[in-house]
């Protein structure tokens, strides 16, 4: 019997250990390459595997009401480590699933290198990889070494569409001053591990926010290399700096709106809040929630200490930027993220044109599974587009289209995305009454008409699994 080639995994991000497992999931020996520490990131403090480089959140855990919730739902019914580790190691944050980012780290990276079906390789690689490897998922995220970018330039003749990721601070829970911050979650809402009191909030009357927003906006920037000027950034990872460029009360609006919020010394909601998240098991460090800067180290601690509640604040890390890549997907990728002009070469992750973490080992979800069944010498379909999965990989390898005949190639015009209801295709039938009968109105029709698209998301879902069984996956995860 002919021995099956191990498949070739490049990255061991949270795209490329989920890919990984899927493969090992599925029977099959897998290398896994990750260059650090040998080469080190602009962004990265560790050799983990499946590091959360900027937030600790997977964002709401609702599969119900939201769609990256619906989506954390799809792939724990997949199998995923990713969201395994992810539940096993939460911590309080309201609705949202945040993780201690070490403790997680640690999982993934323990749980790959038992399993005896892959090996790790330590190492970059340069250029791209050798031909003899004939199924490779190529992992490397946003911060993708330059060799191999070049690489990948040269073969596709598409220069990688680039942006800039920005990364916000933690602060120590020591250092907060709660004679002023209070703990509430948004309506006291609770959610995984949570108690409705997740969030530290620094409250601001009007006067306070202006001054801030002067500050924010007088405070000394990072400067750009001349060919990083024109990079444009993701609308969903703004800097603070940038929001409060679009308009005074853009933050209001955003990071640092207080609706549901009741400051306890005046019993109502305050003129804004900046809230702080849980970022580790021990309580000790507390992450600046939607506070991603491009301010220089010494210019945060002046500004962000003039929030109140934060005047003494000990940062256990400053923000800061790096420069992410992507692929032109829709013209470069088909269907199954395969590589149109070198099929043997499959992408997964951020790379490909997803935005956000769980968003990012989705794609290594289900790249892993187009992987394995490449090598079983098995058919699989691409999951419905009704579902969360189907929807992020048709937006990227095909919902970017504009007709059968026409693409925009352009650089400036396929932008990352994260996943959302918009994504996902309309109902036949949209809910008029809830179960009871009741007719449906306004904003309760909206969430009725949510609940439905996640209902029929799952049942779909199902489907695709039972059908995908063929490949003999093992159902633990």
């Amino acid at each position: 019997m002919t021995k099956t080639p191990a498949v070739h995994v490049v990255g061991a991000g949270l795209a490329g250990s989920e890919a990984a497992h899927q493969i090992a999931r599925a029977g099959l020996p897998v290398v896994l390459h990750e260059m650090r520490p040998l080469r080190e990131t602009e962004a990265h403090k560790t050799d983990g595997f499946a590091e959360l480089v900027c937030s600790n959140s997977f964002r709401s855990d609702d599969w119900e009401n939201n769609a990256v919730g619906l989506l954390h739902e799809e792939m724990r019914r997949a199998g995923s480590l990713i969201m395994a580790a992810g539940d096993k190691h939460k911590l309080p944050a309201g609705g949202a699933l945040a993780v201690d980012r070490d403790a997680f780290s640690a999982e993934v990276t323990a749980r790959l290198m038992e399993n005896p079906l892959v090996t790790i390789v330590r190492g970059e690689l340069e250029g791209l990889p050798p031909d003899d490897w004939t199924n490779v998922i190529i992992a490397t995220g946003p911060l993708t070494s330059p060799a191999l970018s070049a690489a990948l330039a040269s073969l596709t003749g598409e220069d990688s569409l680039a942006f800039f990721d920005a990364i916000a601070p933690v602060v120590h829970r020591d250092s907060i001053d709660t004679s002023i911050a209070w703990f509430q979650s948004r309506y006291d809402k609770s959610g995984p591990g949570g108690t409705g009191a997740d969030y530290l909030n620094c409250p601001m009357t009007k006067e306070e926010y202006e001054a801030f927003i002067d500050a924010l906006l007088a405070g000394e920037k990072t400067s750009f290399k001349e060919w990083e000027a024109s990079t444009p950034y993701f609308d969903g990872c703004l800097p603070v700096e940038v929001m409060a460029e679009r308009g005074r009360e853009t933050l209001r609006f955003g990071p640092m709106k207080p609706v549901g919020l009741d400051d306890p010394r005046t019993g109502r909601w305050p003129h804004a809040v900046v809230q702080l998240r849980q970022d580790n098991a021990l309580g000790t460090l507390w992450n600046m929630v939607g506070f991603q800067t491009k301010l220089k180290h010494a210019e945060q601690v002046r500004v962000f200490r003039t929030i109140p509640g934060l005047q003494n604040a000990e940062f256990a890390r400053l923000g800061g930027l790096h420069r992410n890549t992507y692929l032109n997907s829709p013209k470069l990728l088909d269907r199954s993220l395969r590589l149109k002009v070198q099929p043997r070469l499959r992408f997964a992750g951020q790379v490909t044109g997803v935005e956000g973490y769980v968003e990012s080992a989705a794609m290594g979800l289900l790249a892993g599974r187009f992987a394995a069944a490449q090598a079983l010498g098995h058919k699989i379909e691409t999951p419905p587009a009704t579902t969360a999965l189907g929807a992020l990989i048709n937006h990227i390898t095909g919902g970017h289209l504009v007709s059968d005949n026409e693409e925009r190639s352009s650089a400036r015009s396929f932008q990352p995305m994260n996943i959302n209801y918009g994504l996902i295709p309309e109902l036949d039938t949209v809910p008029t009454h809830d179960e009871n009968g009741k007719r449906l109105k306004g904003p309760e029709r909206g969430r009725e008409k949510k609940r439905a698209m996640s209902r029929r998301a799952l049942a779909d879902l199902a489907r695709w699994l039972e059908a995908d069984a063929s490949l003999s996956i093992a159902q633990s995860a």
